[in-house]
């Protein structure tokens, strides 16, 4: 190479490495390298050993595998709480969340009360309020063929939870809704389209896929919150072990195995939840 002067300078040879072998900072310390697994995080390898080493003792040693056989039976109650108080949360949480961001002022207080009031009670005195005080007071009140799913007790431990966590997700659409630029409202009433119109092709589907984190956040705990149920004799997974383990006098092992399946669901809902966050993320 000529420098200043005429003069030569010999640049060293550089040896340069393939984008393929360039080592990462970002996933040097946060995930291992196995043979057949790509790049798993240190703590799901962790989870996966233990997970492993409780599945072997639970197979050799036949107590365990008895209660475990036993309180699976509670785990479709479990599920079938989960999925249907968090269906309904999901419809109250979107009407009052719309309501949070009317203009209309009683739309708006309405909403605002629910939202305020219902956060405000532990989610357990609501569940033991509406069975004592509101469920009898509806069954009495509505006719005969509707009566039914006030005396229920899986019914009223879905519509209680439903009611308390719709506060929530009030909240979490309320804020997706405002995260969205005004000008993108603005651009939809000058085509000529009406409010609802507007809301419902322009501004929602970017404000959910924007709050899906969030919402799968709030599913995940919905299903370990559906355990205070049990408080009102509904026989899911936490009142099977509260039950077996008080007539055999085996806690540790009753509440071992309940632990472990809970895990066990939250940890798989967790999945499908990271995965449908990236099949619908906004791309950025």
């Amino acid at each position: 190479m000529i420098g200043m002067r005429g003069k030569f300078f010999h640049m060293p040879d550089i040896e340069l490495l393939p984008p393929d072998n360039r080592p990462s900072r970002d996933i040097a310390g946060k995930a291992l390298a196995l043979s057949g697994v790509s790049n798993l995080p240190a703590w799901a390898v962790i989870i996966l050993i233990a997970g492993l080493i409780a599945a072997a003792v639970i197979v050799t040693n036949a107590e365990y595998t008895s209660i475990l056989l036993i309180l699976s039976s509670g785990i479709a109650l479990t599920l079938y709480v989960t999925f249907f108080a968090y269906t309904l949360a999901l419809i109250f949480g979107l009407v009052a969340g719309l309501m949070r961001v009317s203009r209309n002022p009683i739309l708006y207080t309405i909403a605002t009360l629910y939202v305020e009031v219902i956060r405000g009670i532990p989610l357990l005195v609501l569940i033991l309020y509406f069975f004592f005080v509101i469920a009898p007071f509806l069954a009495n009140s509505v006719p005969d063929q509707f009566a039914f799913v006030f005396r229920d007790e899986a019914l009223e431990g879905i519509i209680a939870l439903s009611v308390g966590y719709g506060a929530y997700l009030a909240e979490v659409y309320r804020a997706g809704i405002e995260s969205i630029p005004r000008g993108q409202m603005e651009a939809a009433r000058s085509l000529g389209m009406s409010y609802p119109s507007a809301m419902r092709y322009v501004i929602l589907p970017q404000a959910i896929r924007t709050v899906l984190p969030p919402l799968g956040n709030d599913f995940i705990s919905l299903l370990k919150d559906s355990a205070l149920v049990s408080a009102i004799s509904v026989k899911e997974l936490t009142l099977w072990t509260r039950q077996r383990s008080a007539n055999t006098f085996k806690p540790l092992e009753h509440w071992t195995i309940a632990a472990i399946l809970y895990l066990v669901m939250t940890l798989g809902l967790s999945v499908v939840v990271r995965y449908l966050e990236r099949r619908y993320a906004i791309p950025k």
